[in-house]
């Protein structure tokens, strides 16, 4: 029989945590904390503040019951909302800063795109007396990422689509069917019911700095939540909702081969990267040239010395040219930018990407002298590769010049547990103490150690 939904709910209902290698339960925790810090760090910035407050004013109503146990938490402002706008609003908190992890075979983050629902539910079955073990939420995490970014990776986006708000809520549904071990005709009608809930996402957002984007993800998760009150309601989907979705209304072709390849053997997990540069990945492997050069060359610390820079890559990272972004999201989608502040900071961490950052005059100056290309050999070399090469013209006539083949941070370069662990240091100290930061990390890293998560939720939401 060919691989079909069916194929993914037998995934879904059949593997069982002695099933899930050691090595994807690994690399699911070190996912687990970094998106944990994005969301905190993200939750920081004002509008995030605000929105968190309007969701959960909304939902407790004039009395603003902040602390009612038998709710989910807001995490980083000590409120409560249902599911839903707990997921919302957490999954968006976690996309703002441009910090989150991804997989580039499924050009987008499916961490992101199912956490959110599963920390939601979750923590309301703990505070409801249900207890959850940390063995069977990183099997529910594990299998909604593997799921999201399978179909991810076998879904041909229109070009004009932004991936966030599509294929991840079907990840977001998988997972929640995982944690409450639906069987296996509720787990195709609960996928069946979140596909047909995918948003119209805009590609130009990223490229115009349109901060509705930061939502997308944070839609994806609380459409799975939806989508489950509908299935428990009675409620039905169609047949096939992901071949008819992702193979001919949001694009052109689902390839249910490659979706279900080495299905059960091969975690998606291990196959995803880490970001420590605060923009879009499009953007990485400039950067990753630029800092050789800058570890190199001592004389570009005097950036008045820059003459031009020029950078060589593939057709996705080419597209990111505004020397000029029109606000903060948009500069971390200029490659420019990115070369610009990255130079005159001397870092490229979330600091380096602020208004006041984007209005420096020395900063805009620079990012005027950067020219970005499409190099077709290195586009022919994507997913499997990244490649960019960057070359520095100083005014005295020198030349630098560094190319790098894939970015760093991905399985085949990863970063090491003490840099991911340093930015989960820096984005949480947006808002929690380091005393918090570090017990509620020794919790994720000893997660599959613990037969109740309701000491991680408490230090989450504490």
């Amino acid at each position: 029989m060919p691989p079909s939904l069916h194929t993914f709910a037998d995934f879904i209902v059949k593997t069982k945590p002695s099933d899930i290698p050691c090595e994807a339960i690994e690399a699911a925790k070190l996912i687990l904390a970094d998106s944990i810090a994005a969301m905190i760090g993200g939750m920081a910035e004002d509008e995030m503040q605000d929105f968190a407050k309007a969701m959960s004013d909304q939902f407790n109503g004039s009395h603003n019951r902040r602390y009612d146990r038998g709710h989910p938490s807001i995490y980083g402002v000590s409120r409560q909302a249902d599911c839903a706008t707990a997921s919302l609003v957490n999954g968006a908190a976690g996309t703002v800063l441009e910090m989150d992890e991804g997989h580039q075979f499924a050009k987008g983050h499916p961490g992101m795109h199912v956490l959110p629902a599963l920390l939601a539910l979750t923590e309301q079955h703990s505070k409801n007396g249900k207890k959850i073990s940390g063995q069977d939420f990183l099997r529910a995490f594990i299998l909604g990422y593997d799921i999201a970014a399978r179909t991810g990776l076998a879904t041909q986006l229109n070009s004009t689509m932004h991936p966030h708000g599509t294929w991840g809520g079907i990840g977001a549904a998988a997972g929640l069917a995982a944690l409450e071990n639906l069987a296996a005709k509720d787990v195709i009608n609960l996928i069946n019911i979140a596909s047909s809930l995918t948003l119209a996402t805009s590609r130009k957002t990223m490229l115009e700095g349109g901060t509705v984007r930061n939502i997308y993800a944070g839609v994806s998760n609380q459409m799975a939540h939806l989508s489950l009150t509908l299935l428990r309601a009675g409620f039905s989907g169609e047949e096939d909702g992901i071949s008819s979705v992702f193979g001919g209304v949001v694009s052109p072709k689902f390839d249910w081969n490659l979706a279900c390849e080495d299905l059960g053997k091969r975690f998606e997990v291990c196959r995803n990267y880490f970001k420590l540069h605060a923009c879009c990945r499009y953007n990485h492997a400039a950067l990753d040239a630029l800092w050789m050069l800058m570890s190199r060359h001592s004389s570009l610390e005097r950036i008045n010395a820059i003459r031009q820079i020029k950078v060589e890559s593939y057709h996705l990272a080419a597209e990111l040219s505004d020397a000029k972004p029109r606000n903060v999201l948009a500069s971390k989608f200029s490659i420019p930018f990115a070369m610009a502040t990255t130079l005159y900071h001397r870092s490229s961490d979330v600091l380096s990407f602020t208004e006041d950052a984007r209005q420096n005059s020395d900063i805009i100056a620079l990012a005027h002298k950067v020219s970005v290309v499409e190099d077709p050999e290195m586009s022919a070399q994507l997913p499997n590769l990244r490649p960019a090469r960057v070359t520095i013209t100083m005014t005295d006539g020198t030349t630098l010049d560094a190319a790098v083949q894939t970015n760093r941070g991905d399985w085949q370069d990863p970063y090491q547990a003490d840099e991911l662990y340093k930015k989960y240091l820096s984005l949480t100290a947006r808002l929690w103490s380091p005393q918090k930061a570090k017990q509620v990390h020794d919790l994720v890293m000893t997660l599959d150690q613990h037969g109740d998560m309701a000491a991680f939720f408490d230090a989450m939401a504490g």
